[in-house]
């Protein structure tokens, strides 16, 4: 069984619709059970989507409609052309980049049976872009949840709170995983990733019986141009379970490796 999880920078990230072609083509011939991804934009100007592709789930309380652009909706209409089928869920949360609706997807190859929208910051404003929602859904019995937290030192939204909240929705279910950008870092003690440790998580790249270096972010990014540490490696992008998993692998996709950079962000897949 693979997971994956991309932040996806999409429509902004340059050549994004080859890049797209890129990632299609990886998730038809990897097909992993689950993939999750953050920054799934869409113009919030462009006109409505005619037609939800095959398997769309939407999600509770998402009050905001399918554009034609909708990155999520043409990665699962160019895995459909593939003849690959995925079920598949979209939440915005926000306006980003002042011109896109900003939010996350996450695509099962086991139907969806029930979606999750969850508030985890104090801010609700869908205009303010440090509002932070995360999207979870179940396939069988085991729940998903494509993740983008705030900042450890963010003084309007800091990562504990965030954090507090998703750990407390997603832990009381019988497993969880949480895929996605978590903006912080695995090698800084003391703050947002040892505090998911800290609460019980397990963090499958270190339960892994291979695994890579892991760094999925190698130079300053949106969100870490004014950090002191702007320019390093960094392993912010993470896939945890409520509990203890067998992890075969775990590595890095889609950075320049063993496939072309398809955003701002590397990937990372593991297999169960």
């Amino acid at each position: 069984m693979k997971l994956l999880t991309l932040n996806t920078h999409s429509l902004i990230i340059p050549e994004h619709e080859a890049k797209r072609e890129i990632f299609v083509d990886f998730i038809a011939k990897e097909q992993p059970e689950v993939f999750a991804l953050q920054e799934v934009n869409q113009t919030a100007a462009a006109p409505l989507l005619a037609e939800a592709p095959a398997g769309y789930y939407p999600c509770p309380g998402n009050m905001v409609l399918l554009k034609a652009d909708n990155h999520a909706a043409a990665v699962a209409k160019m895995l459909e052309a593939r003849g690959v089928h995925y079920y598949w869920s979209w939440l915005p949360a926000k306006i980003g980049y002042d011109i896109y609706d900003e939010g996350a997807a996450v695509f099962s190859r086991a139907p969806i049976t029930d979606a999750e929208n969850l508030l985890l910051s104090q801010i609700n404003d869908y205009n303010n872009w440090k509002t932070r929602r995360t999207l979870g859904v179940c396939a069988g019995d085991v729940w998903y949840y494509t993740v983008h937290l705030g900042w450890w030192k963010d003084e309007a939204e800091p990562f504990a709170p965030q954090w507090e909240k998703l750990s407390k929705a997603a832990g009381a279910k019988k497993t969880a995983f949480l895929l996605g950008d978590f903006n912080s870092e695995a090698d800084v003690r003391g703050e947002g990733y040892d505090l998911v440790l800290g609460s019980g998580w397990q963090d499958t790249y270190r339960l892994a019986q291979q695994r890579d270096a892991g760094y999925t972010v190698v130079e300053a990014i949106d969100g870490w141009r004014d950090a002191p540490d702007a320019a390093a490696k960094k392993r912010i992008d993470q896939i945890w379970c409520s509990k203890a998993v067998a992890v075969k692998s775990s590595r890095v996709v889609f950075n320049g490796l063993q496939e072309p950079q398809v955003s701002d962000h590397a990937g990372v897949m593991i297999e169960l």
